[in-house]
């Protein structure tokens, strides 16, 4: 199945590169001290942003951060609304979310304790953010939620962990806006010089952003190169 949509990534885009958008603009630069640390999960197909819940919710921007009371952090992963929820993958839906433009979910789960203690064989890349940047990068996630009458955004259905809902989210899902691209737009949302524009798999994400945050804002030791453990393992 990867190998098949990386077939099609290169089809398409040689006939669409001319129609990409162009990048959001960075906000105003912060030189403020960096605070606050956030987590990029890469299952090397998939990447979601992992944020500490009392951080989160300090900013008073996300209210469905009420809907896991007692996580330790939330992760936020957008994707296509029937490929990103469905228990089997098809072909059908793998070649209608690569090249229709569907509409999109927000998968949000709480987590008990940080992905690196959860997610052995995935990747996580800490992100050191400025308060300001932070508060843009909560800002831009709290965007994508779609709400009625600007209220809080319900749950349309059970997520992939058990403690995990799906929301409708804005945007819409297809082979040059994915899961990957749309968390390269957060983090340039959120200050880093990241472009998100042909930016399709998890490894051209997690590439894109150690080269624009550099070892001076990656806490800690460089994550390990290893491979997915399936969610049926995922112990919160």
């Amino acid at each position: 199945m990867k190998r098949l949509i990386a077939a099609l990534a290169w089809l398409v885009c040689a006939g669409w590169l001319t129609a990409c958008a162009a990048a959001p603009p960075l906000p105003p630069a912060d030189t403020g001290p960096h605070t606050h640390s956030v987590r990029i999960v890469s299952d090397g197909w998939h990447t979601a942003i992992v944020i500490p819940r009392p951080e989160l919710v300090a900013t008073g921007l996300l209210p469905e951060a009420e809907d896991f009371p007692d996580a330790a952090f939330l992760e936020f992963g957008w994707g296509d609304r029937v490929y990103y929820p469905a228990k089997k993958k098809t072909l059908g839906m793998t070649l209608a979310a690569a090249l229709v433009a569907t509409p999109a979910v927000m998968h949000m789960a709480g987590l008990a304790r940080a992905p690196e203690m959860i997610y052995a064989d995935s990747q996580v890349v800490p992100v050191a953010l400025t308060e300001g940047g932070f508060r843009h990068l909560v800002r831009a996630i709290a965007g994508d939620f779609m709400r009625s009458q600007g209220g809080r955004a319900k749950p349309v259905s059970r997520g992939l962990y058990p403690n995990s809902n799906f929301y409708d989210a804005r945007g819409r899902f297809h082979l040059l806006s994915t899961c990957n691209t749309w968390t390269a737009r957060k983090l340039r949302a959120a200050g880093i010089n990241i472009l998100p524009s042909g930016i399709i798999t998890a490894d051209e994400l997690v590439a894109r952003l150690r080269a624009a945050i550099g070892k001076n804002q990656v806490s800690g030791e460089h994550p390990k190169e290893v491979r997915f453990r399936s969610p049926r393992g995922f112990n919160p």
